[in-house]
């Protein structure tokens, strides 16, 4: 193998997100790779009417897609990514991240990894999911521990 040509980031937004971010971006300057990020954001329950008013707005899909847009707008700015390599997806966050990195040839995927053990583990964690899934390899970033 070569070296990677296209490394797909998955940022989660969460602590310690600027470990994933710092060891994707040493490895894209290693192999002068293209770089892209991804973040998706699960669907929220929708609510039905019959539950009177709503202390918050009904829209709150809309609103977290702008927020998170806006971060994601921010960090390509900074890490030089073109927003032609940004995506911004609902759903499963497993099954987009895959999704996508086959869509765009992607060579590697870099992901945060908690390290969770027995229970949570068998519950399934993104990261295993993704590592089981992906036609490409991925690479698990373990995070530190809270």
């Amino acid at each position: 193998m070569s070296g990677y040509r296209h490394i797909l980031l998955a940022v989660d937004f969460f602590e310690h997100d600027d470990v994933v971010i710092g060891r994707a971006c040493d490895l894209a300057a290693v192999y002068q790779a293209k770089l892209s990020l991804i973040h998706v954001v699960d669907n929220l329950p929708m609510l039905d009417a019959g539950y009177g008013d709503m202390p918050y707005p009904l829209d709150l899909n809309a609103e977290l897609m702008a927020i998170t847009q806006a971060k994601l707008t921010k960090l390509a700015a900074t890490l030089a990514v073109a927003q032609a390599d940004v995506w911004l997806e609902t759903g499963s966050a497993k099954l987009e991240i895959v999704r996508i990195a086959q869509e765009q040839h992607a060579d590697l995927i870099v992901v945060g990894s908690h390290g969770r053990h027995g229970l949570a583990l068998l519950l399934g964690s993104t990261a295993n999911s993704i590592l089981h899934h992906a036609q490409c390899y991925v690479l698990a970033v373990r995070l530190p521990a809270d």
